[in-house]
């Protein structure tokens, strides 16, 4: 137990050092969160103030501010992009948590736990709502354009990762195309955002995006890791829901594609009637076979191509704490 809070804070800490450029740029974005959340209606109010408690480690309002520092400076529309962001992301994880049957995210229950279905839903429905409401205050329409365009391809990710749910055989191109868009979309969303609104041209600002893809990518391929192998008390959110669930992910995938057919068909067995025997079985198999060895040399890989995109930006704070994160993402243990 002491390891796992141990392991808990050096990540609190690691982040907290590597957002120390932008740490009261972030502290302006969560009163931004919690005056645009507070409801006069004690229900509404508390549902809305809870999903900013699960809404996660900032990650996006981060890329999004770190991206304007990288080209420029910070300003105030920035602090409201942040929060629209990260109040769509909070909205995808609710709905996330009904679809997974999920109980627990950031050591808390789950707004579907706590309450009930229903009431996630309409939560989630309410934070996309007021996220584009926010954005449409800006000046111009480029950030809500930006912010639409983004939020209709995660909810086309996940409306494939829906239909490809039990396919044994989804491919490896398939799987990567679901992850881009569920999570790699709007990664590059904020940092294409946080470029533009500081004044990057345009070169600068797709080079910024495509870093922002491409950690996002990283970062679903270490997730769909931590969902087989990681530790519930440490991730602080339900594991084991992308098997139970029958979603094919990375390491499945590389193993399968290294199996004869007679072990491929073994395979989809464990995978197709699952029981908690059934999961250890296949953890030692995909870690026998080097499996989640190459799945997590592929989220390497990942990130070191986000890492290249930054070296046409001029060299900052900002600059060496995107590289710096895109290397985090990889070696999280949460």
């Amino acid at each position: 137990m002491s390891q796992v809070r141990s392991s808990k804070a050096d990540a609190r800490i690691a982040l907290s050092r590597l957002f120390a450029p932008i740490a009261d740029d972030l502290a302006a974005v969560d009163r931004r969160l919690q005056q645009e959340l507070h409801n006069d209606d004690p229900f509404i109010d508390e549902l809305a103030q809870h999903s900013f408690r699960i809404g996660g480690k900032r990650l996006r309002p981060a890329l999004l501010l770190l991206s304007a520092q990288a080209v420029g400076r910070i300003t105030p529309e920035h602090h409201t992009l942040a929060a629209v962001v990260e109040m769509v992301h909070t909205a995808t994880l609710v709905h996330d948590d009904v679809l997974d049957e999920a109980d627990v995210r950031r050591h808390l229950d789950t707004v579907n736990a706590r309450w009930n279905n229903q009431t996630s839903v309409l939560l989630g429905d309410y934070l996309f709502t007021h996220a584009f409401y926010l954005a449409s205050t800006l000046d111009t329409t480029f950030g809500c354009r930006a912010i639409g365009e983004a939020t209709n391809t995660v909810c086309e990710g996940e409306l494939r990762q829906t239909a490809g749910s039990g396919n044994f055989w989804l491919s490896l191109d398939e799987y990567l195309r679901i992850i881009e868009a569920k999570t790699a979309e709007l990664c590059a969303c904020c940092c294409r955002l946080g470029a533009y609104y500081a004044g990057g041209d345009a070169m600068i600002t797709d080079r910024l995006t495509a870093f922002g893809r491409k950690l996002g990518m990283a970062f679903q391929i270490v997730d769909d890791l931590l969902d087989l192998e990681g530790e519930e008390q440490t991730t602080g959110k339900s594991l084991g829901t992308d098997l139970a669930q029958h979603k094919m992910t990375l390491p499945l995938i590389l193993l399968r594609e290294q199996l004869s057919a007679s072990e491929a068909s073994r395979l989809q067995g464990l995978y197709d009637e699952q029981d908690a025997g059934h999961s250890g079985l296949l953890l030692q198999w995909l870690d026998e076979s080097g499996a989640l060895a190459q799945a997590r040399q592929t989220a390497a890989e990942y990130a070191q191509h986000a890492i290249e995109e930054l070296s046409g930006l001029r060299d900052s704070d900002a600059k060496r704490v995107l590289a710096q994160l895109a290397r985090f993402v990889v070696a999280r243990n949460a």
